[in-house]
């Protein structure tokens, strides 16, 4: 063993430390790392579990990626998606992409007694996604939808159920519209309550059959207004969106589930700036500390420097014990900070003890990502760094002359 690392070894776990003011200095320095690593590790957890989180919501209510015809624009009435170009079964054979649904959308008014309420009328069809909107209901089911005939089961959101007063069985007229005609009125029943928390999503839509918006648009039996591509990772969207938008011809256009809501993806973006601040500061604050620890070693065992000197140790040498010691004080504080940080991290994720208002942040409860990369990586990169910075106070030691350290009391 080379003679900085075992010397550092030998006073770092020399009983000494028990009785003079290295106890105090160890406890200091292990103290802000572990405060660092706690802190870094909820700020990167709840950071990236929001965005993450976000996300998959907006992904898994409308699509990771949606087609829509030219025609229709940014409105919420939908056009004939066009069939030239358009290769679905290549599109369900890219590896990424879990399942693919079509659909067609039109505006509308529910009214009843109580309220009226604006609406999207998004049909969906008999390949419609049951299972993974289920995470999204409060109560009752989806509608099930055959494409024979017309399904009067629609799932509408709390909101919506609220402005109405309505609850799962009730029936409800909506009204739809189009220029030249006069209005449509269709009753539906509610067969399930749904909430997002997006209030963009929770205000407006509705989910029923997609015969009902045929008629209403005046669209073919076997004509829709768009596909919704579901992936299997919401990460994959910007890699998979150019092999997508190959098969979907130059009359229709693809759409991230990240570009429909520009305004809440601007905020998510804001999530990266606030996580790269906060562990810097958390990082100068542990480096600022370990420095001061190492400062205040070097001056309490300055004895020692000399006598290593005049012993034939050279600068570097001792320069190398000290780092090497002040890093293995460093190491209890890392442990106890990914302990600590963990734990609160696993309460939140299974417990959701912290709620959020998701009108403000679109999650009802603090979401958590626990990704091991960042995790080690926060560990491994303050260590690591803190060593780095160590290196230009330890030249303090080259300054130290030996005979005056020997009598320095």
């Amino acid at each position: 063993m080379k003679f900085p690392l075992y010397f550092s070894r030998k006073i770092a776990f020399s009983k000494d430390n028990k009785n003079n003011l290295s106890r105090v200095i160890i406890f200091i320095g292990r103290l802000s790392v572990a405060l660092g690593i706690i802190v870094s590790l909820i700020t990167v957890s709840t950071g990236f579990g929001s965005k993450k989180a976000i996300k998959e919501r907006l992904a898994d209510f409308s699509g990771h990626i949606t087609v829509k015809s030219t025609r229709s624009n940014s409105s919420y009435n939908t056009s004939v998606l066009d069939n030239q170009g358009l290769d679905i079964p290549k599109i369900k054979e890219i590896p990424d992409v879990e399942t693919v649904q079509k659909y067609a959308m039109t505006t509308g008014i529910m009214r009843n007694e109580h309220n009226f309420a604006g609406i999207i009328f998004k049909g969906v069809g008999k390949d419609f996604d049951s299972l993974r909107f289920k995470k999204f209901l409060v109560a009752g089911t989806t509608p099930k939808i055959t494409e024979i005939g017309y399904n009067n089961g629609v799932t509408i959101s709390q909101k919506i159920a609220n402005d109405l007063h309505l609850k799962v069985k009730d029936s409800i007229v909506t009204i739809f519209s189009k220029a030249d005609q006069k209005p449509i009125y269709r009753k539906f029943e509610v067969v399930g309550i749904y909430k997002t928390d997006i209030k963009m999503i929770d205000e407006q839509f509705v989910i029923g059959g997609i015969n009902h918006v045929r008629k209403i648009q005046d669209m073919k039996p076997n004509e829709i207004g768009g596909i919704d591509i579901f992936l299997k990772n919401v990460n994959d969207i910007d890699s998979d969106f150019p092999e997508i938008e190959k098969l979907i011809g130059y009359k229709n256009y693809a759409e991230k589930a990240t570009e429909k809501f520009p305004q809440i993806t601007d905020w998510i973006s804001i999530f990266d700036t606030n996580i790269a601040l906060i562990i810097v500061i958390m990082l100068v604050v542990v480096v600022i500390n370990i420095i001061m620890v190492l400062l205040i070693l070097i001056i309490e065992r300055t004895n020692s420097i000399g006598l290593l000197k005049t012993l034939g140790a050279s600068n570097s040498q001792i320069r190398a014990t000290f780092i090497n010691y002040t890093l293995i004080i460093m190491i209890p504080g890392l442990l106890y900070g990914n302990i600590i940080g963990l734990g609160l991290i696993l309460l939140q994720k299974f417990f959701g003890i912290i709620k959020l208002n998701p009108e403000n942040y679109y999650v009802s409860t603090v979401p958590v990502d626990l990704n091991p990369i960042a995790i080690i990586s926060i560990s491994v990169g303050i260590l690591i760094i803190s060593g780095l910075a160590l290196i230009i106070p330890s030249y303090l030691i080259s300054k130290i002359s030996p005979v005056k350290a020997i009598k320095y009391n």
